[in-house]
């Protein structure tokens, strides 16, 4: 019975340590996990775009939470754009929006400050 009384108070311990894994949280914890080169965008609804260009801006390293993919560059009328024909990344300047099957997922997204 002893043991039960320390379940709640050590699992409120540990958890206390995950702020969270979610690219629109903020922190050292979180921005330690990126790499120095990566650009992280602030979004509407509070998210987070974390994006490390690669090849002099000839690609795109998207980094989501639960996986990272690579967007190659295509050409644009505007700006810059990235694509692998399912999702776009689409900048211009210091903003950033993506689309994944036609669907804006981040929109007015902003160079965050470092």
């Amino acid at each position: 019975m002893k043991s039960r009384k320390w379940t709640i108070p050590a699992v409120a311990l540990a958890l206390a340590g995950c702020t969270s894994w979610w690219p629109w949280s903020s922190g050292p914890a979180e921005q330690a996990r990126y790499p120095a080169d990566a650009r992280i965008y602030e979004c509407d609804a509070g998210k987070r775009l974390v994006v490390r260009y690669l090849d002099g801006g000839k690609a795109a390293m998207v980094m989501y939470p639960e996986r990272e993919f690579r967007l190659d560059q295509v050409p644009a009328a505007s700006g810059a754009r990235y694509s692998n024909d399912r999702t776009t990344l689409h900048t211009k300047g210091d903003e950033a929006f993506v689309e994944e099957d036609g669907k804006t997922v981040f929109a007015n997204c902003r160079s965050a400050a470092k």
